[in-house]
């Protein structure tokens, strides 16, 4: 039987789940971020393909959640069928800014050394 895909939170080396904390201050976009991530878990990546994004020059995609506020989280793939979870944010510019993307960065360091 083929398994699902595995959703992996970013845990930092004091215990926090920065995501997750993030996504319980926006109750709407959280549903609309746990209904995407479900149905990446069931169906895979591919299902999800008009919520997410490669973000060129980095190893992230984002998962884009739309409305009143524009979420993004962004997110690698692990070994097969994973996806890590590393940071999600407030979108406010066209352009992710780069400081978004050094937390992500040092986020996977960490957990990659």
């Amino acid at each position: 039987m083929d398994m699902g895909w595995k959703i992996i939170y970013y845990i930092s080396a004091s215990g926090e789940n920065p995501v997750r904390d993030f996504l319980d201050n926006y109750p709407k976009a959280k549903l609309k971020a746990l209904r995407i991530l479900s149905h990446i878990e069931e169906f895979g990546l591919s299902y999800a393909i008009p919520h997410v994004k490669k973000l060129a020059g980095t190893p992230f995609w984002e998962i884009r959640i739309l409305g009143r506020d524009s979420i993004r989280i962004l997110y690698v793939t692990k070994h097969e069928k994973q996806i890590l979870l590393l940071h999600a944010f407030i979108k406010k510019t066209n352009k992710t800014p780069r400081k978004e993307i050094n937390i992500g960065l040092s986020r996977l360091s960490e957990i990659s050394s």
